[in-house]
């Protein structure tokens, strides 16, 4: 009696609600950078809020070696949601360095949908050794560890090296072993970074428990030459690394980082998610200070992140909605709004 009871129950809400009356949840494998790394961090935080927020998704957090795996996951099928830097789009879009030859492997074309922060990269040697150290070309030669091969902070930091004509030597070592060596002196100098200049990795930190380390700023001539090179310069409190830093500000170079879906992920529930972080990001903040700058301005800065990838990959038509309602949105970026 009770299985027919139970069976008519079920057939008679099937009929009033249609066969989707148990709707099926779609699941975003996101993926992003190694367990330690800034990324991973904010991507925890990110997830726990949409899973919350946004019942008819249910992102799981996918740690990899590095940004740029996602990226190519998402391409070729792997992942449904990437880590996404402008400067790993224009290596993609002009088929260099990390991406040459990969576009004959990519199943579909990534694309933005939000703008999470910018990470600001630079250089860090031993205190004892800040009388030795007086600029970036001071390291031409050194041991350096510019972090791990697949990151994208490491791709930015070579590159403006390779703008100033640093030749150093490349180490390449775990991250946990970043303040054994340099105290030892295995390496001379390290990446240091931030995030939405509020915050830096958990790695970094783990560093500074090893060694007191000192930041190491190019000089105004080796900015001067990277803002020729087209590089943004920005100043950051040393609050940011919560530590002594030996210097009263440290200067580093910003670039644009976004945790991104594709059309898979249709309009509205992109525009929904947007309204969801943006409604959250106060929360979002509380849990990781790199949410710092959408926690200011979302609009805007999501405006700032399509003005770095707008020539390199398309738009997500949801972001587009969510930035023409704030009018932030720029009519030559039309034609950029990516279609199925």
């Amino acid at each position: 009696m009770f299985k027919r009871t139970l069976t008519l129950l079920v057939a008679g809400l099937t009929a009033i609600c249609g066969t989707s009356a148990w709707p099926q949840v779609k699941e975003i494998p996101w993926g992003t950078s190694a367990v330690g790394s800034s990324g991973h961090k904010a991507l925890v935080v990110l997830a726990e809020t949409l899973n919350r927020e946004m019942p008819n998704y249910r992102v799981t957090v996918q740690p990899t070696p590095g940004a740029i795996v996602t990226v190519k996951g998402y391409a070729t099928g792997q992942f449904e949601g990437y880590y996404g830097a402008d400067i790993a789009f224009y290596e993609l879009a002009n088929d260099i360095n990390r991406f040459k030859g990969f576009k004959a492997n990519m199943k579909r074309q990534p694309v933005q949908s939000f703008w999470t922060y910018t990470v600001e990269v630079g250089t860090a040697v031993h205190s004892r050794d800040k009388g030795k150290f007086k600029n970036w070309a001071d390291l031409a030669g050194k041991p350096i560890y510019t972090g791990p091969l697949p990151w994208d902070v490491r791709a930015h930091l070579e590159r403006a090296y390779k703008a100033l004509g640093v030749n150093h030597q490349y180490r390449q070592v775990d991250n946990s072993a970043v303040g054994s060596l340099l105290q030892s002196g295995g390496i001379d100098g390290f990446i240091i970074y931030t995030n939405g200049e509020a915050t830096t990795a958990p790695w970094i930190t783990e560093a500074s428990l090893a060694a007191d380390w000192a930041a190491l700023n190019p000089s105004a001539a080796e900015v001067a030459k990277l803002k020729q090179a087209g590089f943004a310069i920005t100043e950051v409190k040393p609050d940011a690394f919560r530590k002594d830093v030996h210097a009263n500000k440290v200067v580093l170079l910003p670039f644009y980082y976004g945790f991104h879906v594709g059309l898979e992920v249709p309009e509205n529930d992109v525009y929904q998610m947007l309204k969801v972080i943006e409604k959250n990001a106060g929360e979002l903040v509380k849990a990781d200070p790199g949410f710092a700058q959408i926690a200011k301005d979302m609009p805007g800065f999501q405006r700032r992140g399509v003005m770095s990838s707008a020539d390199l990959v398309p738009i997500h038509p949801g972001l587009a909605k969510y930035m023409r309602e704030k009018g932030v949105w720029d009519k030559k970026w039309d034609a950029k709004v990516a279609k199925k």
